[in-house]
């Protein structure tokens, strides 16, 4: 059961100290989230590790709440707060920007989606020769292209299974789905991901 997990007593015996211990054990996967979901706009003005503190003093918040009745692990609690937080940093920074009379927007309601063009840069980060450098916009681009083509949910599936690097359970739980959905989805998608991949310069074994 979630609510007996070590982690989670660890939780209800030490309270802030094993809050701090488990975001910085859980950083770089946290880390790595958050600069896939966050609004290219704001490239060079968000810094992810910015991001994490905010979330340990949002977390610090919620966390009596969350271990009165905990109904999933505590690393997708924690997900939960970073893209929340995330939300309101976006929402600021970019209010920010409307203040300063640039032409931005943002969707009420919505939590941070990852872009195409985030995901398609972690695909294609391992790029570095020369050769592969020529050809990596283009590259990225049809990337950008595939990922488009997938039905959304498949599309987030495959985001958190693959780029976000969560376990079928994690998915299962963040989706709300039952596990075998949750693994038929992700094989799925990974296939037509594969396929409509194959051909493109660099990229065909899929990623």
């Amino acid at each position: 059961m979630v609510d007996q997990a070590p982690e989670i007593v660890q939780l209800r015996q030490a309270g802030d100290q094993a809050l701090a211990d488990a975001l910085a054990l859980l950083a770089p996967r946290l880390l790595r989230i958050v600069e896939l979901r966050i609004d290219p706009r704001l490239a060079g003005r968000v810094d992810a590790a910015d991001v994490l503190q905010e979330t340990f003093l949002e977390a610090r918040k919620r966390l009596a709440r969350y271990l009165e009745a905990p109904r999933v692990s505590m690393f997708v609690w924690l997900r939960g707060v970073t893209l929340d937080t995330l939300t309101h940093v976006h929402r600021r920074h970019l209010a920010q920007m409307r203040n300063a009379g640039r032409e931005v927007s943002w969707q009420t309601g919505t939590a941070p989606q990852a872009s195409s063009l985030s995901m398609a840069g972690w695909l294609i980060g391992d790029l570095t020769t020369p050769s592969q450098a020529a050809i990596r916009d283009e590259t990225a681009r049809r990337i950008e292209q595939v990922l488009e083509m997938l039905d959304e949910i498949d599309r987030e599936v495959l985001i958190l299974r693959h780029f976000e690097q969560l376990s079928n359970d994690e998915v299962a739980s963040v989706v709300g789905v039952k596990k075998a959905a949750a693994s038929r989805r992700y094989t799925r998608a990974l296939a037509h991901f594969r396929q409509a991949l194959t051909g493109i310069s660099g990229m065909d074994q899929g990623g």
